[in-house]
C-alpha cells in the first residue's frame, strides 16, 4: 500500500488560526510512504511535526527531495529534529541554483544573521546531491523531474512507487510566457502528469485574482483542473493555498469547480489538500 500525507499545504508564509484549521496553516511538506520507506518532499514549516513523528517511529535513513529554495519550502528544516540525532542519516536532493550548491543553500539559512543555531551543530550524517533534470531511484521508487515555471530553478516530481504514480508540483504557473523553461511547455507538462493516480498542483489563485498576478509563478484552481483533465489524472488535490484563504473559502471554490466539472460530464475526483489526511492507494 502506498500512503501519502500533506504535512504542510500553505504557500508563502505559515498561516495558523481558527480560519485554517481544517486545511492547515503550515507551509509545504509532502510525504510518500511505502513498505516502511518514507520519501519527503520540501521542508516548509510542515516538516517540523513530521520530524517529531520520525523521532518517535523512525526510520533513521531519511530522504528529502526539494522542488526549490524559496523560504516557504525550506523554512522548517532547522526545526527538523532528526537533524540533531547522530544515529540518523539524511540525504537532501534538490536543484542546484546557478553557482550555489544544495549544502551551502541550507547552511546559509542557519547562519548567525538568520538563525541562532549554526549548521555545524547538526549531528546527523548529512549528504547532499543535485537533481536538475532526469531521474532518480530510491527505496523502490522511481522519480522523474521536470523544470516548471516559477522564479528561480524549480522542479516538479513524478513519483512511481508501489505500482502507483504521484505527481507533486507545488509551485508552477501554467499559463503565460514560459520561455525560460524551454519549448513545448504545455505539451511536456501534460505528458509529465499523464495518467497519474494523484496530482498535487499549485492552485494559489482564483481566476479573478490571477488577473492581477500574472507572472508571479502560480496557477489558478481552474488551470490546475484543466491540466488534470487533459492529462487523464485520476485524482487532483489543489495545493499551495493562499495564506489569506480560509477553510470556508476553499470549500466554496472547490464546490463551484466540482459542480462545473460535473455539468461538463467530468467525474474527476478533486479536493483541496489538507494537512494530516492520509490517502491510501492499494
Amino acid at each position: 500500500m502506498v500512503t501519502v500525507r500533506c504535512w504542510g499545504t500553505r504557500g508563502s508564509i505559515p498561516s495558523p488560526g481558527p480560519n485554517t484549521v481544517r486545511y492547515g496553516g503550515n507551509t509545504t511538506c509532502f510525504e510518500v510512504c511505502y513498505q516502511g520507506s518514507r520519501l519527503i518532499f520540501d521542508a516548509g514549516s510542515g516538516i517540523r511535526p513530521l520530524g517529531m513523528e520520525i523521532v518517535e517511529k523512525g526510520p533513521n535513513a531519511i530522504h528529502i527531495f526539494l522542488t526549490h529554495f524559496h523560504w516557504d519550502h525550506i523554512q522548517g528544516f532547522p526545526f527538523f529534529l532528526p537533524l540533531y540525532d547522530p544515529e540518523d542519516q539524511i540525504k537532501v536532493v534538490g536543484p542546484k541554483q546557478k553557482d550555489i550548491d544544495v549544502q551551502n543553500l541550507f547552511a546559509g539559512q542557519m547562519g548567525p544573521i538568520y538563525f541562532p543555531v549554526p549548521f555545524s551543530v547538526v549531528a546527523a550524517a548529512m549528504e547532499f546531491e543535485h537533481l536538475n533534470q532526469g531521474g532518480y531511484e530510491v527505496d523502490g521508487a522511481s522519480l522523474e523531474v521536470m523544470r516548471v515555471k516559477h522564479p528561480s530553478f524549480v522542479i516538479g516530481y513524478r513519483i512511481r512507487i508501489g505500482g502507483r504514480t504521484i505527481c507533486f508540483i507545488p509551485d508552477n504557473e501554467l499559463d503565460g510566457d514560459g520561455s525560460q523553461v524551454g519549448p513545448n511547455r504545455g505539451r511536456r507538462i501534460k505528458e509529465f502528469v499523464q495518467g497519474a493516480d494523484l496530482l498535487i498542483h499549485d492552485s494559489m489563485y482564483t481566476d479573478e485574482e490571477y488577473a492581477g498576478r500574472t507572472g508571479w509563478g502560480h496557477s489558478t484552481f481552474a488551470q490546475s483542473l484543466r491540466l488534470a483533465e487533459e492529462g487523464g489524472v485520476k485524482r487532483l488535490l489543489f495545493f499551495h493555498h493562499d495564506p489569506t484563504r480560509s477553510d470556508q473559502e476553499l470549500d466554496t471554490i472547490v464546490s463551484r469547480l466540482r459542480d462545473g466539472a460535473l455539468a461538463r460530464g467530468v467525474t474527476l475526483d478533486m479536493g483541496a489538500a489538507a494537512e494530516g489526511v492520509d490517502l491510501r492507494f492499494e
